[in-house]
Formats: structure tokens, sequence, C-alpha cells
């Protein structure tokens, strides 16, 4: 589609999460113009209906659902349709995998990525001092 919204699109895809909240200013950086004064006005021109405008059928296309518009913050939250996309699945560090011979510590890396951010220097398996008492819970 060749719109002055159409860089929106890639933005959005290429986000790895399932809401993308946006500023208008925000969505006026990525498409290199400015939003229309119905756009900053009018929180219905922020519909999902696709005959509303061609801004809405390119967050569309790309997955994303528009929700929570605040025109007076001047703010908005695209969000995807689905699963976002999963990053590849790569073994988390090569050297940590050789220190512990591919074992648990290279496995909880591996099932954690994504997710979280761990530091090849923190020892997972390593005791933390805490004394749980099962029965007092």
């Amino acid at each position: 589609m060749n719109s002055k919204y159409a860089p929106l699109g890639p933005y959005l895809k290429a986000r790895a999460t399932a809401e993308v909240p946006m500023s208008f200013s925000d969505i006026e950086a990525v498409i290199g113009a400015a939003l229309p004064p119905k756009a900053v006005n009018h929180p219905a021109w922020w519909s999902n209906n696709t005959s509303n405008n061609t801004m809405t059928q390119i967050w569309l296309d790309a997955g994303f659902r528009t929700e929570r518009v605040d025109v007076g913050a001047r703010r908005i939250v695209f969000r995807r349709v689905g699963q976002p996309p999963q990053p590849p699945r790569e073994s988390a560090r090569p050297a940590a995998q050789a220190a512990d011979g591919g074992g648990l510590l290279s496995r909880v890396r591996a099932a954690l990525a994504g997710t979280v951010r761990v530091t090849p220097d923190v020892d997972l398996t390593a005791p933390t001092g805490e004394i749980w008492d099962a029965d007092s819970i």
C-alpha cells in the first residue's frame, strides 16, 4: 500500500511484544509526517473499522488492533492479534555450555531465553541462603 502511513506497518511487525504503546509524536516520527487533525482530536479515528481511514488497514495488516486511545494525553496502544513472533532459539552462550557440559545451566538459560536476561556470572544453581519452612505457610 502506497501511503504516508505505510512505515507504521513494518515498525509494528518488528516489535516482539504483545502491546506497543506509542505517543502520537512517536507515530509521527515513524511515518515521517504529522497526523491529521481528526486523529489527534477524535478517538473514533483510531477505530479498527477497515473503512475508517487508510492508516487503519496498515495496523490491521501488521497484525495489530488499537486500544486505550487517549487523545487528551496523545497516546495509544497497539495490541497484537495472536502471538508475538518468537526470537530465534539459539543456545544461550556457547562458552557457558562448554563450561557446564551442556547441562542444567544451559537448559535453564535456553528455557528462559527471551523472558529474562541472566548474566554469565550468575549461578542459577547456587543456594540463596534462604530457609523455607513449608509447614508455616
